[in-house]
């Protein structure tokens, strides 16, 4: 199948369901934060974002990568690194669509997360568990 191994396809669909549930809680508390606590819309994505954020870092370490590096702390710089910069991508394509294009803000913000995943899981299997990925 185009030469890709077995145990890459596990780790991206892992790393699917991983982003699937983070996907419900980034959505999650953008919408709680934005329509029921009245935040800045911009303020609102960025909360759930890092949030869900976090627990793709925790959940990703443990199960999509079995990471077992001790050096937890550099693992999470990476990873929050990676992630900052996906969040200024997310919010460039929401700005985007939502401001500019004139799409609904949810449409905007799931097309925006459907594109960054690509970057995040490419970005992290590279830099942030590369012991994992280069067994």
């Amino acid at each position: 199948m185009f030469g890709l191994d077995q145990d890459f396809i596990y780790r991206i669909l892992k790393f699917g369901t991983v982003g699937f549930f983070c996907f419900f809680i980034d959505f999650g508390l953008t919408y709680v934060f934005k329509e029921k606590l009245k935040f800045n819309k911009f303020t609102a994505n960025t909360i759930g974002f890092l949030t869900s954020a976090v627990v793709n870092f925790t959940l990703n370490r443990m199960w999509t990568f079995e990471s077992s590096s001790h050096d937890i702390e550099m693992q999470f710089v990476k990873f929050i690194s990676i992630a900052s910069f996906a969040l200024i991508l997310n919010s460039v394509i929401i700005y985007l669509l939502n401001v500019k294009i004139r799409f609904n803000f949810y449409i905007s913000k799931l097309m925006a997360v459907f594109f960054v995943m690509f970057y995040n899981y490419s970005m992290n299997a590279l830099f942030t568990f590369t012991d994992i990925v280069a067994k």
